[in-house]
């Protein structure tokens, strides 16, 4: 029985040997790897003629996979912000390695032969696309300073255009001749005088005059009383003290003004137990030490004791408050039963 082997392509384990590779399967399966590879290839080969070179991107940091080598391999050629398109597939392709594996893999996976000669790049073809690649290096410069040269130049009638509308800005106004009489044409400005003194001058339409109002006359409707002037009075600040009579916050005293102050609200401290008392009210009131007198007094020396959890007093003597309670309530039990 054959050992058992792997099958990249199928990606399954065959026990046939070498007949494996004539199966209908794997040839199937090569076949629509080949054809997965080819458009990649047929493009590349497009360039050796005619390379094209453009300013680089990173999707030209794109990679395709070598399917004879079994590895990676960069799609195009970078250097700076020049990329050369399909560089690098054809310089892998032209490499040796890559002859060799390609032979290789013709071999193992019997593929046809006419399709090898597509996947493989002669040294003439490399080096024609070499020469290629220096002549759209060549062309890309001559269009890269076309560009720099119109760009140039509109920034140069932008400039120009600007330093006509402020030279027109700071020229001074011609002023007119008077000697060409009504026959040159009339400016603007003098146009406005001449409308100006035509409003000003009183129409010729008989209007009854308007009666001239005496301020000062009595009336039975309006009374004067005066006016009412505050001498030293600079703001409505002021104004409202005087009518008020209120004494002026500038003009009290520190010590006045802090006696006349009164605490509103409970002080900080008193702040502080309640929120001391809210927190303690949040808690479980049947916890250990729920009940604990905080008012007895102990000494620095003293240390606990036997006994149980305490309220007050000794912890010690809660052995005896033990004891006490355990005989009353064994004591009233026999009272009950009885």
């Amino acid at each position: 029985m054959a050992p058992a082997q792997r099958c990249p392509l199928c990606r399954q384990t065959f026990f046939c040997g070498r007949g494996h590779v004539y199966s209908r399967k794997h040839q199937r399966q090569l076949k629509e790897a080949l054809e997965r590879l080819l458009p990649q290839v047929e493009a590349a080969r497009k360039a050796i003629r005619a390379a094209q070179v453009e300013r680089y991107v990173p999707e030209h940091e794109r990679c395709c996979w070598c399917l004879c080598c079994g590895c990676e391999v960069r799609e195009h050629l970078s250097h700076g912000n020049l990329t050369v398109l399909y560089g690098g597939l054809l310089e892998h392709l032209a490499s040796p390695e890559h002859k060799k594996a390609t032979n290789k893999f013709w071999w193992e996976n019997k593929a046809e032969v006419q399709m090898k000669e597509k996947f493989l790049v002669t040294p003439q073809d490399y080096a024609r696309f070499k020469k290629s690649m220096v002549k759209g290096l060549d062309s890309y410069e001559e269009k890269e300073d076309k560009v720099i040269k119109e760009m140039a130049a509109q920034i140069r009638e932008v400039e120009q255009s600007r330093q006509e509308v402020v030279r027109s800005v700071l020229e001074p106004q011609a002023v007119p001749d008077p000697e060409e009489g009504s026959s040159a044409p009339r400016s603007w400005k003098g146009m406005n005088s001449q409308v100006a003194s035509s409003l000003q001058q009183p129409s010729n339409l008989d209007l009854p005059p308007a009666p001239e109002l005496d301020w000062m006359e009595t009336g039975p409707s309006l009374t004067f009383i005066g006016h009412q002037d505050i001498p030293g009075v600079g703001n409505i600040h002021s104004a409202l003290i005087f009518f008020s009579g209120a004494t002026p916050p500038w003009m009290i005293q520190d010590e006045e003004y802090i006696a006349g102050n009164q605490e509103i609200g409970p002080s900080y401290e008193e702040f502080l137990k309640e929120k001391e008392k809210q927190k303690l009210k949040k808690l479980p009131p049947d916890r250990v030490g729920a009940n604990f007198d905080h008012s007895s007094r102990t000494s620095a020396g003293w240390l606990p004791s036997f006994g149980r959890v305490w309220n007050n007093g000794r912890r010690w003597q809660s052995r005896h408050q033990f004891k006490t309670e355990a005989a009353a309530m064994k004591k009233q039990s026999h009272t009950e039963k009885s």
